[in-house]
């Protein structure tokens, strides 16, 4: 697959919504791609369509990142196939809404599995052979909710918290490496995300005009080449997420609450 060594990015959730957008980016720059996700036939479709329209090499690796064992089997397979990747885009992820004490536990903690365990997982075992190689870059999708604590989404924003906060640390660690790290912070994007987590009611996106996915992947990729570390797509998503900086945390929680609960 990569006897030109054309550069290749690997992007999760690749079947839909923020990480679709980043396959078509990606392809149009004519990158050669990997792309997880669950969907086998979904993938396959998509691969098919960009081997057509952009004459670049695709792997499909059909996968449940919510599943352990997911990170060192996707490695695994492309060392196999000789396939170096040259760009992580860590975009899978998903959320569950409602009170905590009622939400469904096996769904958190695959969700805090997606997240958080295989984001982590998949930037260690890539880093090495990129910072051995002096390049390589890796966006990593956190939110708007990374900022403050969001009850109804309390392991959601959590994790999110957790994306951003690795993500800079590491992006510092690897200053003169050749290799950056960005954290892409949108607000609500139009995509299933909010059909999944079942917060359609939720004031938060409710009748609300929200981003789509497009724009934020288009924001997020020109950050990637861009060195930047931290990206908030949006004036009214960058000035809310300063302003919880100067606020108390007690009232930035009541406010988030307020902001989530159902019309």
């Amino acid at each position: 697959m990569q006897s030109d060594r054309r550069k290749t990015a690997l992007i999760t959730g690749a079947s839909g919504g923020i990480g679709y957008e980043f396959v078509k980016l990606f392809a149009q720059d004519k990158y050669n791609l990997v792309l997880v996700a669950r969907s086998e036939q979904k993938l396959h479709q998509i691969a098919a369509e960009l081997r057509t329209n952009f004459r670049i090499e695709v792997k499909v690796i059909a996968k449940d990142l919510a599943n352990p064992a997911a990170p060192e089997e996707i490695f695994a397979e492309l060392q196999q196939a000789s396939i170096k990747v040259d760009i992580l885009i860590n975009n899978a992820g998903f959320a569950s809404y409602g009170l905590f004490n009622e939400t469904d536990l096996t769904a958190e903690l695959q969700m805090l599995q997606v997240n958080v365990m295989c984001l982590t997982h998949l930037t260690k075992l890539f880093l090495k052979d990129m910072v051995k190689q002096g390049y390589g870059r890796i966006l990593n999708l956190a939110s708007t909710a990374a900022f403050q604590p969001g009850p109804l989404m309390a392991v959601y924003y959590a994790s999110k918290a957790y994306v951003l906060s690795f993500s800079e640390a590491i992006a510092n660690e690897l200053e003169g490496t050749g290799v950056s790290v960005t954290a892409l912070c949108p607000g609500p994007t139009e995509s299933n995300f909010q059909k999944r987590a079942a917060m359609e009611d939720s004031k938060l996106v409710s009748g609300q005009k929200i981003m789509d996915a497009e724009t934020v992947a288009k924001i997020g990729y020109d950050a990637l080449f861009d060195n930047k570390t931290v990206v908030v797509p949006g004036l009214k998503n960058k000035l809310l997420s300063e302003s919880v900086r100067f606020t108390p945390r007690k009232l930035v929680t009541k406010i988030v609450r307020s902001m989530q609960e159902s019309k």
